[in-house]
């Protein structure tokens, strides 16, 4: 017996060695998103430095061969083992990854690459290289993810750590952009709650913050002359209707809708419900909270991503490209190009959020048949995408900025397109994160 053991742990032994030794090495992990490690160059300093032999460790570790299948099965074992210990209530808590590897603040897109290429769109495969489809490391590693529910209704979210004084900085970043445009140019300030806010369970609230005491001290931190858009009660209203992405960190386009339909008010523009939009559908998308939570369960409950385009308004969409490098640095700029405004993805495609613009590293600037000389800026993360197609109704021109492409003087972009309105619209998270702030500010002197 203690023979046929041996031998059994030796054969599996060398099996994997077999795998991992002879065949392909894997480049792309569509599960976390991202490029896998590449074989690192050689030099003579490097080899004695350590930094070459340490680097072909991370690439061998990295790159193994059919990562992603053996992932899913570690997940797969580890959701049965969850099914049988966890109590009805099915809260499952799972720490972020330190070095932030599925994050999908930091997730770039590249296995979408022939998908989009399939539905016939014109598609900068550079672009796509490059795209960031969510904000630049929002902090959150120490408070983690939870996944709540079972079977189809499973929901992942990010637990909040924030303080209530955390958003002080970037009220006063607001303050300032009031300040410096003047009495020409209303200001507003809309600060987006996330999931975790409206659906987290009872047993698990002690394991995130309160992001209403966050907001709400922001907004009391605003000066007067700017105005608030507070969106917390709006959608906690409809938290019964699908406002927010099961299986993603970001908001649906429905929560898009119903926060752009209280800024229309807030504004005192024109603002159409949804009869005047038709209806497309993304079937089975599973978003970033996937790879993030790492947590099989979350694959195996797809569902709609549901957006809409607006069909009695004419407008036209122009894009200021930005080159983005593997550390998301900007490192050039093209000329103004026109495309469209709604990308199109087939059923299945994790890139659906991105259907808004393509993504984040572009100013975009879409002129609209309303003719009422107000033009809005939206200064904006991931997050804000969802918003501008809702304001063609709204405004003549609606232009869109990203907090961490941007490299034009903001005051002197405001004032060479009169722009009439600017709107900060951040998710939560990132009203706490230093570098938005110092990202703002930097725009009102470069």
């Amino acid at each position: 017996m203690k023979k046929l053991y041996i031998a059994i742990i030796t054969t599996v032994f060398l099996a994997f060695a077999v795998v991992f030794l002879t065949f392909p090495r894997s480049t792309v992990s569509e599960l976390e998103k991202r490029e896998l490690a590449t074989f690192p160059e050689f030099s003579w300093q490097r080899l004695f430095d350590g930094s070459f032999t340490r680097d072909v460790s991370s690439w061998f570790s990295d790159s193994e061969p059919y990562r992603d299948r053996f992932m899913a099965l570690s997940m797969m074992v580890k959701d049965h083992q969850r099914l049988i210990l966890s109590d009805q209530d099915n809260v499952t808590f799972h720490a972020a990854e330190a070095d932030g590897s599925s994050d999908p603040e930091t997730a770039t897109s590249t296995v979408e690459e022939e998908q989009a290429q399939d539905e016939g769109e014109e598609v900068n495969l550079a672009e796509y290289k490059n795209k960031v489809t969510a904000e630049a490391n929002s902090k959150i590693s120490h408070a983690g993810i939870m996944v709540i529910g079972t079977g189809k209704n499973v929901r992942a979210l990010m637990a909040y750590g924030g303080g209530p004084t955390m958003g002080n900085t970037y009220a006063q970043i607001a303050n300032e952009y009031q300040t410096k445009l003047g009495n020409d140019v209303q200001v507003y300030c809309m600060v987006i709650p996330t999931a975790v806010e409206f659906y987290c369970p009872d047993k698990a609230r002690k394991s995130t913050k309160s992001q209403r005491a966050t907001i709400t001290n922001i907004y009391q931190t605003l000066d007067p002359k700017i105005k608030a858009v507070d969106i917390y009660t709006t959608l906690g209203q409809h938290a019964e209707e699908s406002i927010y992405l099961r299986t993603d960190h970001h908001w649906a386009p429905l929560g898009a809708y119903y926060a752009a339909q209280k800024f229309a008010a807030v504004a005192g523009v024109p603002f159409r419900d949804l009869t005047h939009y038709e209806q497309h559908v993304v079937h089975d998308y599973v978003g970033s909270m996937y790879g993030f939570s790492k947590d099989i369960s979350i694959k195996n409950a797809p569902e709609d991503f549901v957006y809409y385009i607006p069909k009695e308004v004419d407008y036209t969409t122009t894009y200021t490209i930005y080159d983005v490098n593997k550390d998301y640095q900007v490192t050039g700029e093209h000329k103004p190009i026109q495309g469209k405004f709604f990308m199109h993805y087939k059923d299945g495609s994790g890139a659906a959020y991105s259907t808004f613009m393509g993504g984040d590293s572009k100013i975009t600037c879409v002129r609209t048949s309303t003719n009422n000389h107000r033009r809005v800026l939206i200064l904006k993360d991931s997050f804000g995408n969802a918003l501008p197609g809702y304001m063609f109704y709204s405004f003549e021109e609606v232009h869109v900025v990203d907090f961490r492409y941007f490299r034009k003087n903001i005051t002197a972009y405001i004032r060479d397109n009169h722009i009439t309105d600017v709107l900060f619209a951040n998710n939560v998270f990132m009203t706490c994160s230093a570098n938005t702030a110092k990202n703002y500010r930097r725009f009102l002197t470069q």
